[in-house]
């Protein structure tokens, strides 16, 4: 498949990464993090879907959410909650943690970042001058945020609790794991920039680690990109969202019955190729509109839609405001 789906959508869907805290850990400890919603406002103003990430520098320990077994974290293990769960990491399953609450994220968010962080026997304020060289773990946290609407269907195809073990990571996320703790124990100008991309560059290749390691009966938007005939689906609308596709012209361009093709289709995406097809072209008139000031009828035009009023009542049903009245609210965004 030549068309790099997964890019067009991270794209589309406007990732950004934020390295918030620099966690050392002594003896026993256990922390407790807030639904992510509780404290997005906070750490990232403004974006609809923000979800955590852990990178374990030194040392290990447990990450768990509500309804899941635990998992156990060695040093170079990344650990991600895409829904933005709930979440406790400890040094050892089911301790009693201290919890961070959505209080103490806001009223520590004008704080430079990193802010380190020192748990030992109990939180120390932000800032903390303990010596960090002799902690037994290390943690780099933060957040990740994303756009829901008008559409993203990568999100729901991940699991609650995303975790990649250093083996699977490869030697790149142990760079940058370490380059992360590195920018945020020194500081330098330009820090928070650095681990800024390095987050998103952690994300994109985690999300990719976990395509490799799919099970064959997975289903979701990025086991439908794995697919043979679904992920050159995917392709082909990407490509020409303009294109007036049929379900007919798209199952010869992959070489599936138009039946065979719709059932494939929702299996993996729980939707038909039109309906994929429809969403797909509102996100892609969402994205024209945010990054250019072009017409709105130019952009209807562009991504397949004969009117700028068909455009328009598409959209609206989709994002709950017109395109011009959308673009207004994300003036600056």
């Amino acid at each position: 498949m030549n068309r790099d789906t997964l890019s067009d959508l991270l794209r589309a869907v406007r990732f950004r990464g934020a390295v918030f805290y620099y966690v050392s850990y002594w003896e026993d400890w256990a922390a407790s993090a807030p639904p992510a919603v509780e404290i997005a406002e906070a750490v990232m103003p403004g974006v609809e879907h923000v979800m955590e990430f852990h990178m374990v520098a030194k040392g290990g320990g447990w990450a768990a959410t509500s309804g899941l077994a635990p998992v156990r974290l060695a040093a170079g293990d990344i650990v991600m909650f895409p829904h933005g769960d709930a979440h406790v990491m400890s040094s050892a399953p089911g301790m009693p943690a201290t919890p961070i609450d959505a209080e103490w994220v806001y009223a520590t968010r004008h704080l430079a970042k990193p802010l380190p962080i020192a748990f030992h026997h109990g939180v120390k304020e932000p800032g903390s001058p303990l010596p960090v060289a002799d902690a037994d773990t290390i943690i780099v946290c933060g957040f990740l945020g994303c756009d829901l609407r008008p559409f993203n269907p990568l999100i729901a195809g991940l699991p609650r609790l995303l975790h990649v073990p250093a083996a699977q990571a490869g030697q790149w996320v142990a760079h940058v794991i370490d380059q992360a703790a590195l920018e945020s124990t020194q500081r330098r100008p330009g820090a928070e920039a650095v681990l800024e991309r390095l987050a998103e560059m952690m994300f994109v290749d985690t999300t990719r680690r976990y395509l490799d390691h799919l099970p064959a009966d997975a289903t979701g938007w990025l086991a439908g990109l794995r697919d043979r005939y679904v992920g050159r689906a995917l392709a082909l609308l990407h490509e020409r969202p303009a294109h007036p596709w049929s379900i007919d012209e798209l199952g010869r361009e992959v070489g599936l019955s138009r039946s065979a093709l719709h059932e494939r289709f929702v299996r993996y995406l729980e939707q038909p190729p039109m309906q994929y097809l429809a969403h797909w072209r509102i996100q892609a008139g969402a994205q024209r509109l945010r990054e250019s000031s072009r017409p709105v009828a130019a952009i209807a035009q562009e991504v397949g839609y004969d009117s700028e009023a068909a455009f328009c009542r598409a959209f609206k049903r989709l994002v709950g405001l017109p395109p011009a009245a959308w673009r207004r609210s994300r003036a600056g965004g």
